[in-house]
């Protein structure tokens, strides 16, 4: 496993914190991979449930569990984000992931926007349950990636600590605007 790779780094600190048979999310589908490995933590008992408004990111990700042999309880929503308060109860989640920026060999000019961001931060944190944890992988380095970073990081910043802990980490010896790795543990 390669730790400086962000979805590694990510994947390694879920792992730490999960048990098989839970409920994951992930909130930025993309092309699956983050899917795949929570279908993984779920195991045959758990659930997992997958938001994209693409639906070539739909398709990908049907694409990739199915050639893995998952399908039967994963839940791949065409919806943003910010509405998965409208599939899922208030402290029903273990996990809930995020993948911020576009989908990777797609439209670069469809991204996540930090209004939305936001507000599905905002709503998983809702749904996580008590000892539960959440996942933000930052990326920023073009015009709204850089508003979309300072508008998380403002929220995350107001968060009451009795109720959460916020950890912010940053590539420090890196250029070009790497992504930040960002976790959320539920009190």
């Amino acid at each position: 496993m390669r730790y400086s790779q962000i979805t590694e780094w990510c994947h390694a600190v879920i792992r730490s914190q999960a048990a098989e048979g839970g409920i994951y999310v992930d909130a930025t589908m993309g092309n699956g991979h983050d899917t795949l490995f929570l279908c993984e933590l779920a195991g045959k008992s758990g659930t997992v449930w997958a938001f994209d408004i693409q639906e070539k990111a739909v398709l990908n990700t049907r694409a990739l569990l199915s050639e893995h042999g998952y399908g039967g309880s994963v839940h791949l929503i065409r919806d943003g984000h910010e509405n998965m308060d409208q599939y899922l109860k208030p402290g029903t989640a273990d996990v809930v992931c995020f993948n911020f920026g576009y989908l990777p060999g797609g439209d670069h000019r469809i991204a996540t926007k930090p209004e939305t961001s936001v507000t599905a931060i905002r709503k998983g944190l809702e749904i996580l349950k008590s000892k539960g944890m959440m996942s933000l992988c930052i990326y920023s380095g073009k015009e709204t990636g850089f508003e979309e970073k300072d508008r998380i990081l403002s929220c995350l910043k107001e968060l009451p600590p009795k109720e959460y802990t916020v950890i912010v980490n940053e590539y420090y010896n890196r250029g070009n605007c790497p992504p930040m790795p960002v976790f959320i543990f539920k009190e």
